[in-house]
């Protein structure tokens, strides 16, 4: 219990560089980016990534959350620059558009390429 107590994630690259972490899975896996790996906004961002665009109500049905759960999470993804927001009107009614950004989908691959990475490494444990 007590290594658990002292054990921290590295923060900067460079940490990982001198403890000699950065091509060990472990380190992999502790970078990954904590803004999408949480399960709605990692859906979120996954539906933009194979549609052009997707309206609020759109994401709303496939992702099957709440319009608060949607709004916070996508409003998160926005604020990192990950997702751009368009708001108009159509006939008086307001219409959300999303898209995902260049650095979201930057994001998206590098953590793809965590998640191969940490299942390469489970696998060749076995």
């Amino acid at each position: 219990m007590a290594d658990r107590a002292q054990a921290r994630l590295p923060q900067e690259p460079e940490e990982n560089h001198e403890a000699g972490l950065e091509a060990t899975p472990g380190a992999r896996a502790l970078s990954l980016d904590r803004l999408i790996h949480e399960r709605t906004r990692l859906a979120i961002v996954s539906a933009l990534a194979v549609n052009e665009s997707l309206s609020f109500a759109e994401l709303k049905k496939l992702l099957d959350v709440t319009d608060g759960n949607l709004s916070v999470h996508a409003r998160k993804l926005e604020e990192a620059g990950y997702v751009d927001c368009r708001k108009t009107f159509a006939k008086r009614m307001p219409r959300t558009e999303y898209r995902l950004a260049a650095a979201g989908r930057e994001a998206l691959t590098r953590y793809l390429d965590h998640m191969e990475a940490l299942i390469q490494a489970a696998r060749e444990e076995r």
